[in-house]
């Protein structure tokens, strides 16, 4: 039987490339892994602050003091961009992830998020410049895979701002395929001094921080045709670093321009001759680039892009929520308006979803874990969100959030938001091919070991997890549905049962599952919303701060969940076994209440504990954030204060964005 089923087995067996198989063998499982085997126990809260953290939540205030707003100060292209550098370079802002003996400040990873948070929340340009020393590069490279020479070369310069490095990854031939059709370097014997060295013609776009950076990451796929590479070293990706000054040939002479947000962004070209010693980790890391860049982008993926999310869906909910307290049409305040309500309910839970996710995932960081799927699921999940929120805020602000100036709190988060979503992966290979494709593969308990019995040839090793695995889909399956209508258990528990089963059964399509996008996007989303649900779970368990905004965030995902799970069923397409196994795993999908719309938005105003945590993530002094709230405070103390004089001037000045002589 085992034979047969071996056999079988291997027919389905998807072909896994080189990259794909760092991919999957880079960083580490935690939550997803229990998801996957339909139990999840939550982690404890612990608090891993550092003596810095404090610090730089002082710098941030006092950077955004000099550097306000988009609105009044044009960070790139700008005459003042050297000036700006300077400032944050003094105020460290580049040595966010750089150890101390280098000169850094090393933050926790709570700290760095609520840093690049909080810079974001004012100037998303800044946040920005701050987020790409501090995640890929090319500092978190150095650290992890440098020699001690490039070590004590480079870091203490990156620590100190005189260096300001860019990474260079996407080109035109690549982009979400990010190795397909990458820059390609030969090894060749240099005439003069007869050494091995490195011909690379490369072609970069899109880089963010290049068109000032002076210190340069590039990734490309190195050849050695002669066999001139040293022992440990092989052809494949490698990373490199260069120094333009060092290297003319390297050009930095066009700059992007996205969507207007002012942060330098452009090309790197030129015809490229260069040592062994510039690759990163010294000659023996060529070939290894793709592994070292899997495993920094496992950690990196799940902080910067979510912080600065994050920032956007708070600043946001925070404003909206006090100015539809105030304004006012037909006489009545718009957070009273059923339609307006609608869309604010969606932009509390939405943002809250964002905070949990965000808390609970830089708390698994901070404890050591490398999340390679949990950070593609807060990379998707956080940057789509953000720009559902800002989309509905747009809706209820209106005319003011479409007409540029200092008191419309909307417009820079509007024009960034589709920057999150493209950048390192496009949501949509995140969410169709990584998420659940790679999650299948590392995180499932068994998948993975049985991939390497097959390829292997290994029908004892195959024996055993073929043994363990169907062991654990009957067991699940069976208490899915001997648990199906228990009242005693609650849905989410029930909802991870069900995901481990399901995702058993999609286990058994084999390498179809790469073509069957929209059945992988739907599991996907799946995995993505118990994450987000246990999330929240974890958030009011460890602050208790809304029992209502927690349930209403559950009812949201868990119900969104029902929809998927049945599309999942009827879309499957396994044969008339699988459809009678499957059917008893529908669901009935539940109506949403209006009533629970409303009773959440009463409970965002009257409880002040929702926008006091949302208000960590973000800066509101000397913003129109802050008015907006004095309004509220005014209202508090004085309940006919609207007919005052006091309260009617500043009512007047926030409602009014910028007007501009003709």
């Amino acid at each position: 039987m085992y034979t047969q089923l071996f056999k079988f087995a291997k027919r389905l067996v998807p072909r896994i490339s080189s990259t794909e198989m760092i991919a999957l063998q880079s960083g580490t499982t935690s939550l997803d892994r229990q998801i996957f085997q339909g139990e999840v126990e939550l982690p404890k809260k612990k608090d891993y602050g550092v003596k810095n953290d404090t610090l730089i939540q002082q710098n941030v205030r006092e950077l955004l003091n000099k550097y306000r707003d988009t609105n009044d100060v044009k960070v790139y292209p700008s005459t003042t961009i050297n000036s700006t550098l300077e400032t944050m370079a003094n105020l460290r802002f580049f040595s966010l992830i750089i150890d101390e003996k280098y000169g850094g400040t090393k933050l926790s990873v709570e700290g760095l998020s609520t840093a690049l948070s909080q810079l974001t929340s004012v100037n998303p340009a800044l946040g920005i410049i701050a987020m790409v020393p501090n995640s890929l590069g090319p500092a978190e490279l150095l650290e992890n895979y440098g020699t001690t020479e490039q070590k004590n070369r480079f870091l203490p310069k990156l620590a100190k701002g005189e260096l300001i490095p860019c990474f260079g990854l996407t080109g035109p031939n690549n982009g979400s395929d990010a190795v397909g059709k990458i820059d390609v370097g030969t090894v060749v014997l240099d005439d003069v001094t007869k050494k091995p060295i490195i011909e690379l013609t490369v072609e970069k776009r899109y880089i963010t921080l290049a068109p000032i950076s002076n210190l340069v990451g590039l990734a490309f796929k190195l050849e050695d045709p002669d066999n001139l590479l040293p022992p440990g070293a092989s052809e494949g990706v490698t990373v490199a670093l260069l120094e333009p000054g060092n290297c003319p040939e390297l050009r930095q002479e066009t700059h992007h321009n996205p969507l207007n947000v002012g942060f330098p962004n452009g090309t790197l070209r030129g015809n490229l001759r260069f040592g062994l010693d510039n690759i990163i980790g010294g000659s023996e890391k060529a070939g290894h680039g793709w592994k070292m860049l899997m495993e920094c982008l496992a950690a990196g993926r799940g902080i910067c892009l979510p912080a600065t999310a994050l920032a956007s869906a708070s600043a946001a909910t925070h404003g909206i929520f006090h100015y539809a307290n105030h304004r006012k049409q037909f006489n009545i305040p718009l957070i009273k308006m059923d339609g307006v309500v609608d869309k604010l309910a969606s932009i509390a839970a939405e943002t809250w979803m964002i905070h949990s996710s965000v808390k609970l995932t830089n708390q698994l960081l901070d404890s050591g874990e490398k999340p390679a799927v949990l950070s593609a699921i807060m990379k998707q999940q956080t940057t789509e969100r953000a720009r559902n929120v800002i989309n509905n805020a747009m809706d209820i602000h209106a005319g003011s959030s479409i007409c540029l100036g200092e008191n419309n709190f909307l417009e820079k988060f509007y024009r960034s938001a589709p920057i999150g979503i493209t950048v390192e992966g496009s949501n949509t290979l995140t969410k169709n091919l990584i998420i659940f494709g790679q999650g299948l593969n590392k995180s499932h308990p068994h998948i993975f070991n049985l991939y390497k019995a097959i390829i292997g040839d290994d029908k004892k090793d195959f024996k055993e997890h073929i043994n363990s695995f169907v062991s654990d889909f009957i067991k699940n399956y069976l208490w899915c549905i001997r648990n199906k209508w228990a009242i005693y258990i609650c849905d989410l528990e029930k909802q991870t049962r069900l995901f481990a089963t399901l995702a058993n059964f999609v286990a058994l399509k084999g390498g179809e599952i790469k073509q069957n996008q929209m059945l992988s996007g739907d599991m996907a989303s799946f995995l993505s919303n118990l994450y987000l649900a246990h999330s929240v779970c974890w958030m009011q368990e460890n602050n208790e701060v809304s029992a209502k905004l927690n349930e209403y965030c559950l009812k949201t995902l868990l119900n969104d969940n029902r929809r998927l799970i049945n599309r999942i069923i009827v879309n499957y397409n396994g044969g008339f076994i699988v459809t009678i196994l499957t059917l008893p795993l529908l669901q009935k999908v539940k109506h949403e209440l209006y009533e629970d719309k409303r009773e959440l938005v009463t409970e965002m105003m009257n409880n002040p504990k929702i926008l006091q945590h949302l208000k960590e993530n973000v800066i509101v002094e000397n913003t129109v954030l802050a008015e907006l709230e004095e309004l509220t405070k005014m209202r508090e103390n004085n309940k006919y204060c609207e007919k005052t004089e006091k309260y009617e001037k500043l009512y007047k000045k926030v409602i009014s964005v910028g007007e501009y002589e003709n």
